[in-house]
């Protein structure tokens, strides 16, 4: 499955400290391995879906998409709940 990072994304992690990036990799290795885990959005972000885990303490969300015709997981953006899907829908 071909990963494919938006700016958005990149920016963000590159923000993380070592052991935010270990817990994100994890998380992306287990998307990776059944995208379907995450929660399908609704309404204006219907296009997707976000996978949430722990990290340090505090709820993180991973937003992606799933391209099924290209074999394509799309890592849109993460970061707190804070926010989130406001950005999102910008």
């Amino acid at each position: 499955m071909k990963i494919i990072q938006t700016n958005r994304f990149r920016k963000a992690y590159k923000k993380l400290t070592k052991n935010q990036l270990t817990a994100v990799n994890e998380a992306i290795r287990i998307i990776v391995a059944n995208p379907q885990i995450g929660e399908q959005k609704i309404g204006d972000l219907s296009w997707l879906k976000v996978y949430k885990f722990k990290c340090l303490g505090q709820l993180i969300l991973l937003g992606y998409s799933v391209n099924k015709e290209k074999i394509a997981l799309t890592l849109i953006d993460i970061g707190s709940h804070e926010n989130f899907y406001r950005d999102l829908k910008k």
